[in-house]
């Protein structure tokens, strides 16, 4: 086993602190990764406080991990010492039911599901798994992924999960150039949604209640921006979306958004709420054929694929750097909504 150094939430009620953890050794498959950076996803906040009612203490959160590779075992093909490489959401899965054998281990039908990078039965070690607010990871190369190298390294880092998050519905249903879409919310989610499908070479609508957010909007890509609290805005823009993509993690009226779809128009939902949605209107989806639909990540395949578009288009996310001992700092912020639009902790400021 190696020592390695991280920062863990040791109770709901406890901010995150120092603590020094154990990596497996590498084994034939593994490679070993010295984390470098590493995203902050909401989720990470939602685990640290038990907000899901699954944590097992301590947590190591983060799952937006990128870094250089250290060591690899003997049989490992696709990276050696010196390589950039990245861990997602997931480090392992059964590998062996219908949606692994078909790439989509996001939906890993085996008796565990697929493992998370934090907080999921550790099948190797024993224990649980530790995220990436550490200085290193030991991961299977099946599950490692290779970053480009023209992209900004930190700033690559939200890629893992927020990029893929929006990444994969966009292509599950086919975008392409000179489909309109629509993005709820601009946040970590909805301004990676923004910048991908406008690469993708659709005419991009963003959704926000924030006239503040317009100009910003417009920037990261998008060709119109609508408040969605202005029914005007809303009515000039009915049966006209190809797809939208909901990013918005709150409750709130899905019908405002479903008339906006054509017939056979479909809304994709990313964001998981506190409280259901309000249960959409059955005639607005039956009249048009309309469909209301959900999106979990992506597989490791489509994940890689994700990585090199954002390297092709040159797309990276949005980042604010903080030290490893802001981050009780950031989660406050970020509960306020107040960053822009991802914080990513340079592990380089970690205790050791």
């Amino acid at each position: 086993m190696l020592k390695a150094y991280s920062y863990a939430a040791s109770a709901a009620d406890k901010p995150l602190g120092p603590l020094e953890i154990q990596r497996r050794d590498v084994g034939p498959n593994d490679v070993r990764i010295e984390v470098l950076f590493c995203g902050v996803c909401h989720s990470d906040l939602h685990m640290a406080r038990n907000e899901w009612g699954a944590t097992n203490y301590p947590v190591v959160p983060g799952h937006e991990i990128v870094g250089r590779v250290v060591e690899v075992g003997s049989d490992v093909t696709k990276f050696k010492a010196g390589d950039l490489a990245g861990v997602g959401c997931m480090v392992d899965s059964c590998r062996v039911c219908e949606s692994c054998k078909e790439g989509l281990e996001q939906f890993c039908d085996g008796p565990d599901s697929f493992i998370q990078t934090y907080n999921s039965p550790d099948k190797k070690s024993g224990g649980v798994t530790y995220g990436g607010y550490s200085s290193m990871i030991t991961v299977d190369e099946a599950f490692t992924l290779r970053v480009p190298e023209n992209l900004e390294l930190a700033a690559v880092a939200p890629l893992l999960c927020a990029g893929i998050t929006t990444y994969s519905p966009l292509r599950h249903w086919n975008v392409k150039k000179g489909d309109k879409v629509g993005v709820v919310g601009l946040g970590g989610l909805g301004h990676m949604g923004v910048k991908i499908a406008a690469a993708m070479g659709a005419h991009v609508v963003l959704f926000t209640t924030s006239p503040s957010k317009i100009e910003d909007a417009k920037r990261l890509g998008a060709h119109e921006v609508v408040i969605s609290k202005d029914p005007e805005q809303m009515a000039a823009h009915a049966n006209s979306f190809d797809f939208i993509l909901n990013t918005v993690a709150a409750s709130h009226d899905l019908d405002q958004f479903m008339t906006l779809l054509k017939r056979d128009g479909t809304m994709t939902l990313v964001g998981v709420p506190e409280h259901a949605h309000p249960s959409p209107s059955v005639m607005n989806l039956i009249f048009k054929r309309r469909t209301l639909a959900g999106s979990l990540i992506g597989g490791i395949e489509e994940t890689q694929e994700m990585l090199d578009f954002c390297g092709k288009h040159n797309i990276v996310s949005d980042i604010e750097m903080i030290r490893m001992d802001e981050i009780n700092d950031a989660y406050e912020r970020m509960l306020k909504s107040d960053v822009k639009y991802r914080f990513v902790i340079d592990m380089g400021t970690i205790v050791q």
